[in-house]
């Protein structure tokens, strides 16, 4: 699951930056817009992940500790 966010993350950061270039080329704010709304996405979907997966091994833990008290 990890390689599959990582190489989605690492196509949006490169979307982002041909996105980017564009917009120095064609002179436009619009793409420059877009290619930093990109990269934001890219990074925010990381720290979800990463939230999620220290979420989830800490419940997992617990869900453990628990059937010994049972």
């Amino acid at each position: 699951m990890l390689l599959t966010i990582l190489i989605l993350d690492v196509a949006l950061v490169a979307w982002s930056l041909h996105l980017m270039q564009e917009s120095f080329h064609h002179r436009e704010f619009s793409l420059m817009l877009a290619s930093i709304l990109v990269a934001i996405s890219a990074a925010a979907m990381m720290v979800v992940y990463f939230l999620i997966s220290t979420c989830m091994t800490h419940l997992t833990q617990i869900f453990q500790h628990s059937y010994i008290y049972f």
